[in-house]
């Protein structure tokens, strides 16, 4: 094939792909409101919030929770064998609300989040990572979703506090990732995202509880989308900070492929079909920018205009970063390019890893 029709064969997939989602997106923006309850329900909620070496994060986290303006609720902080001062830091706390704290041996995610399950008094469990804070609202936002019998649970939007780069490039995913949401997942969502979501706890209960896997919030949302609904709620917004250094990130990221990966097997062939077609967009992504340089740079620039603007709709109805303002949208294309290296090298390495040396891990991210 010559290098000027495999240029625009590129540049059209990438292109399309991006489109497709940010069309549906405008699509659901323009269409009826969000679906959710009317009427007075204000249920007891149950904030389960599990903590591992989360000395200096977990006060601010039960603050929000205390001060996010829904008052039946109770919080309950399960310190998972914690090696710093998370336990200490979170029974100061105690004495400002409705707030319980107890610590278990180490276990993981999972089974932290089921011994908070086992003491949960509410008809409504929320689940928050210990290094995450809620805008305010965002408990209400959750509850409201659930606006059908067959909704299971709510995932909120998760945002990325801003304090380097590589955190501004992490919102921006994020934020990416909120677009496509709505533009496929608003009433169907694939999971109910770790920093934030919302369970009936008798959905949770009836499935067994949390899943002890790789990816727990994944894995438990599997079981629960077999008896109900996942819905999104992207005013449910929770602010996580995020790892700030590149090794600890590629740690993280390859715990979530490899848990996909284990999951991947037992999901329908047009899920997988999406992994293969999503890997190859992403390798068109890391060549495209240098092919468009070398063959036509209108192009280049055709393309990062298209990119720009694909983000700054999302930008302005979900909010920027207070910290970095539009720098994000403006940097879109470049960190669209740094991602696309970062998986491509991180989905190879994990294959290699998963089918070649059949290697699996757990634990905490």
């Amino acid at each position: 094939m010559p290098v000027g029709a495999l240029t625009y064969l590129t540049l059209a997939v990438v292109v399309s792909w991006d489109l497709y989602f940010f069309l549906s997106y405008v699509l659901k923006l323009l269409k009826a409101k969000i679906p959710q309850r009317d009427d007075e329900w204000m249920p007891a909620v149950s904030v389960l919030i599990p903590a591992y070496n989360e000395e200096n994060n977990v006060k601010s986290a039960i603050e929000s929770v205390l001060s996010n303006g829904y008052e039946n609720l109770e919080v309950i902080v399960i310190d998972d064998g914690s090696s710093d001062g998370t336990f200490r830091a979170a029974s100061e706390m105690s004495g400002m609300g409705p707030v319980r704290v107890v610590r278990i041996e180490h276990g993981g995610k999972a089974k932290a989040l089921n011994a908070g399950l086992s003491l949960a008094r509410g008809e409504i469990v929320v689940t928050m990572d210990a290094d995450c804070t809620l805008r305010r609202g965002a408990i209400e936002s959750l509850v409201r979703r659930f606006h059908s019998k067959d909704v299971a649970a709510v995932g909120g939007q998760v945002r990325v506090v801003v304090d380097s780069f590589l955190s501004l490039m992490q919102d921006a995913e994020h934020l990416r990732i909120a677009m496509f949401r709505r533009a496929r997942e608003l009433e169907n969502l694939s999971l109910a995202p770790g920093p934030l979501s919302a369970f009936k706890k008798k959905a949770l209960l009836d499935v067994g509880g949390f899943s002890q896997n790789l990816v727990e919030d994944y894995a438990t949302s599997m079981k629960l989308k077999e008896i109900g609904r996942i819905v999104y709620a992207p005013g449910a917004v929770v602010w996580t900070k995020m790892h700030s250094s590149l090794r600890r990130l590629w740690k993280q990221r390859v715990r979530w492929a490899i848990g996909n990966l284990t999951n991947l097997g037992s999901e329908p062939l047009g899920r997988k079909i999406g992994v293969v077609i999503g890997d190859v967009v992403t390798f068109m992504d890391v060549a495209l920018p240098f092919v468009l340089f070398a063959c036509s740079r209108p192009l280049l620039i055709l393309w990062a205009g298209f990119e720009i603007m694909s983000m700054a709709l999302p930008a302005k109805i979900e909010g920027v970063p207070p910290a970095r303002g539009w720098a994000e949208v403006l940097l879109f294309p470049a960190i669209l390019w740094l991602w696309a290296v970062f998986y491509a090298s991180l989905h190879t390495y994990c294959y290699f890893r998963f089918y070649v040396l059949g290697k699996r891990d757990t634990g905490w991210s």
